[in-house]
């Protein structure tokens, strides 16, 4: 698309006004050939600001090409959505509509492990904090002075810390260590035995004859529940009664079914 292009614009040619470009193009009616023409201009025009909001983003684990694209775009919506009879100026519109849709693609498409906004939000206030911090005391600071100085508590500050490792997460076939040729899978749990004996219990019977054994009203529950995959709420109006007696007979059938399973292997 060759919108999403820098435009090859002279160093000494003036930029048109893009507000006229934006009033002249809502004074034609709808499906006039000129209106194409003059969005396409005001688009050009700005495409400059749009690079230099993404450039402000670069060096942040994305690619620039990846940055500039999403700006490009924002760009085109902005322009497409101003109001050019309210008079007021289109960069102050098309900033704040650039630079959110940069901030929900890092927030949304660029970490490799969704983790809340907030956390997202706060990792990125505690290495500003971490490096101001850094600069006035001479020394990296301590966990309770980062957490003072972004007023928030230990177990949020800590939360924040971990959150951050999901960004770009490693791979389980890296290298433990330029040393070792294991790979970090080989750290990563074991190989449970006693999963060679779930097919054989649940093909015997076992839970089979458990589930036959709990009251009838519980069953339908399971089966609606696991079976026709119905929230307990749809489960509670079909068989007429509460959503909270719904959960209570839920969670009871599961603990039986988990204690019986558990008492199996001792049978065997």
């Amino acid at each position: 698309m060759t919108l999403l292009t820098t435009p090859a614009i002279h160093p000494s040619a003036t930029p048109p006004v893009v507000e006229d470009l934006l009033r002249a193009r809502d004074r034609l009616p709808a499906g006039h050939p000129d209106r194409a023409e003059l969005r396409d201009r005001a688009v050009e025009a700005m495409l400059p600001l749009a690079h230099r909001l993404a450039r402000r983003y670069a060096g942040r684990g994305e690619h620039l090409d990846d940055l500039t694209q999403v700006a490009a775009l924002a760009l085109v919506r902005a322009v497409d959505a101003f109001d050019a009879t309210r008079l007021v100026p289109f960069v102050g519109y098309a900033v704040p509509s650039i630079v959110g849709a940069l901030k929900r693609h890092f927030r949304d498409s660029v970490w490799d492990l969704r983790v809340p906004r907030g956390a997202q939000q706060l990792g990125a206030d505690l290495r500003v904090a971490t490096g101001h911090l850094e600069q006035l005391r001479g020394r990296t600071p301590t966990r309770v002075e980062l957490a003072a100085h972004l007023r928030v508590d230990a177990g949020t500050l800590a939360d924040a810390v971990s959150a951050s490792w999901a960004f770009r997460l490693g791979s389980l076939n890296a290298p433990r260590s330029a040393a070792e040729d294991t790979e970090l899978l080989d750290r990563v749990g074991f190989l449970d035995a006693r999963l060679d004996r779930v097919d054989d219990r649940l093909s015997n019977g076992v839970l089979g004859r458990l589930v036959a054994a709990l009251p009838p009203k519980s069953r339908q529950i399971l089966v609606r529940r696991f079976t026709d995959e119905m929230t307990q709420e749809r489960i509670a109006a079909e068989l007429g009664m509460s959503q909270m007696h719904v959960s209570r007979l839920l969670r009871r059938a599961i603990e039986q079914l988990r204690a019986g399973m558990a008492v199996e292997p001792a049978r065997a």
